[in-house]
C-alpha cells in the first residue's frame, strides 16, 4: 500500500473453499474466494480513514448515493467504523446513529450487513430500521467491485430490454440498447426495476447477479481517463474490474417509525456457456 494501511479483518470459512475476509471499518466486504479464484477486486492501492472509503471490495452506500442529497458523496456508511457481531455462519456487523451521523442526516436508526458465504455463492443483506419518531427516506447500494481478467472481454448481461439513467453523461434518459453491456470508456448507469438475474461473463469466467429489495442496479467501470486521476487504483486498474451494484436509487425508500427494510445481493459461480461467451 502506498498510503494509510487497511484496517484488521475478519474471515469466515464457508462450504467448500469458500472464504470471505470483511472488516468492522465500513462493515467492507474485502475478498471472496470461491471455486480457486478471488472474484473481488481490491486496489493493492486502496487505504481507509479521515472520510476516506476503500477502493475495491464491497462498499455499503447509505444513507445516501453519489450526491444526490446533502451528506457526503456516498453517505457515512462507508467511512464509519461499525460494530463487529461474528456468527457461525456469517458475519455480521452493526451501525446506529451518534453525532458523527447525526450531522450529516438527522435521523435516529439501526443498520446491520450481514455476509454469508456459501459453496458456490455469496450473500450480502443490508437492514435499515427506523427508531426515530418520525418517517425518513434514504438510498442505499452495495458497490461490488467485481474481478474480471480484462474489462475489454467483459460483458454484463440481462439489461438488454432497460433503459438507463447516463451519469456519464448529465443523468440523460436512454433507451434500451438491445445488447449486453459493454466497456470501451467510462460506463456509469443507473437501471431502473431490474429483477431478473443478471450475468457477467469474462472470457471462460461467468457469474449470476441476483437481487432481493433492490429495485436498480448500477453499473460503472471509469475507463482509462478518469482512472488515471485516481490515486488509490493501480495503473490500468480500471481494466481489472467492473462495479454491478443492486441499488436502490431513482426511488428512495420510506420508513415509517419502528418499520424496517433489507436489501441483498446474492453473487453465484456459474460455469460459463457458448450462448453468453458469443454475446447472444
Amino acid at each position: 500500500m502506498n498510503a494509510t494501511a487497511l484496517p484488521a479483518s475478519l474471515q469466515l470459512n464457508g462450504p467448500g473453499d469458500s472464504r470471505v475476509e470483511a472488516s468492522a471499518f465500513g462493515a467492507h466486504v474485502l475478498s471472496w474466494r470461491c471455486r480457486g479464484r478471488e472474484r473481488l477486486y481490491l486496489s493493492p492501492n486502496a487505504s481507509f480513514g479521515a472520510g476516506k472509503a476503500i477502493r475495491g471490495g464491497v462498499p455499503v452506500i447509505f444513507p445516501q448515493f453519489a450526491l444526490r442529497g446533502g451528506g457526503p458523496r456516498h453517505g457515512f456508511a462507508r467511512t464509519l467504523t461499525w460494530e463487529a457481531d461474528p456468527q457461525p455462519t456469517r458475519l455480521s456487523f452493526q451501525l446506529r446513529d451518534r453525532e458523527e451521523t447525526r450531522r450529516h442526516w438527522p435521523h435516529r436508526f439501526e443498520a446491520a450487513l450481514d455476509i454469508e458465504p456459501g459453496e458456490d455463492r455469496l450473500r450480502i443483506a443490508l437492514t435499515v430500521r427506523n427508531s426515530d419518531r418520525a418517517a425518513f427516506e434514504f438510498s442505499a447500494a452495495l458497490h461490488t467491485y467485481l474481478a474480471v481478467g480484462d474489462i475489454d472481454a467483459t460483458l454484463v448481461h440481462g439489461l438488454e430490454d432497460r433503459g438507463y439513467v447516463d451519469s456519464a453523461h448529465g443523468d440523460a434518459a436512454c433507451p434500451p440498447t438491445d445488447a449486453p453491456v459493454r466497456f470501451d470508456g467510462e460506463v456509469d448507469r443507473i437501471y431502473a426495476d431490474t429483477q431478473r438475474p443478471l450475468r457477467i461473463t469474462d472470457g471462460e469466467h461467468m457469474l449470476r447477479c441476483e437481487a432481493e429489495g433492490f429495485a436498480d442496479t448500477v453499473v460503472w467501470n471509469p475507463g482509462a481517463g478518469l482512472a488515471a486521476g485516481m490515486a488509490d487504483l493501480e495503473p490500468d486498474g480500471h481494466r481489472r474490474f467492473v462495479c454491478v451494484e443492486a441499488a436502490q436509487v431513482l426511488q428512495p425508500v420510506r420508513l415509517e417509525p419502528g418499520q424496517a427494510w433489507t436489501g441483498a445481493q446474492i453473487l453465484i459461480v456459474e460455469s460459463s456457456s457458448a450462448q453468453y461467451r458469443i454475446g447472444g
